[in-house]
């Protein structure tokens, strides 16, 4: 990917478009590449990957079978929230990226995905914690999908608390997948 739309292009060592099944039928959307990302072009590398590779063995999914992805696709300096312009110069890759893959279950990673998603469905958002762990529909590119959000994985890292929700959203989340059978 070679993109100079905005400034993180200048700081960035690789840029993160994402991966998986192009088919997956799950997507997961996180909000920018940290270090261990930018080294290696690969999406939820470094420790939170490693924990989101956990979360996902747990409810019988592997990477391989989902798309993993991020809203900027470039890391922000610092492991800075990415700025409004950011996200909305990098939202068309993730537009296409969804329109492409048309996946029947998006779960969003933390506050920044989750505000993103909540603004294209026309959906109040006062914050991840307000909404973490509730399932709801929406429909986007013309296809109507299931729309989970859950704490990001490296704020499990920080926080006992956060750990034990995102522990509990995944169980919800391996229930959902088996009652509506979307894997």
């Amino acid at each position: 990917m070679i993109c100079t739309l905005c400034p993180l292009s200048k700081s960035r060592k690789k840029a993160v478009p994402g991966e998986g099944d192009p088919n997956a039928r799950v997507m997961l959307i996180g909000e920018a590449p940290g270090s261990s990302e930018d080294l290696k072009g690969r999406p939820f590398v470094g420790a939170a990957g490693k924990f989101l590779k956990t979360l996902l063995s747990g409810i019988g999914l592997s990477r391989e079978e989902v798309f993993i992805c991020n809203i900027v696709k470039c890391r922000p300096p610092r492991n800075r929230p990415p700025r409004p312009l950011e996200v909305q110069t990098c939202a068309p890759y993730l537009e296409r990226q969804m329109e492409i893959i048309k996946p029947k279950l998006l779960v969003t990673l933390g506050n920044c995905s989750t505000a993103y998603i909540f603004s294209r469905a026309h959906l109040p958002f006062t914050g991840i914690t307000a909404v973490r762990g509730k399932f709801g529909r929406v429909i986007l590119h013309d296809v109507q999908m299931t729309l989970f959000p859950t704490f990001h994985p490296a704020a499990a890292l920080y926080s006992a608390k956060y750990r034990e929700q995102i522990i509990a959203d995944f169980k919800l989340l391996k229930e959902e997948l088996e009652t509506s059978g979307t894997v």
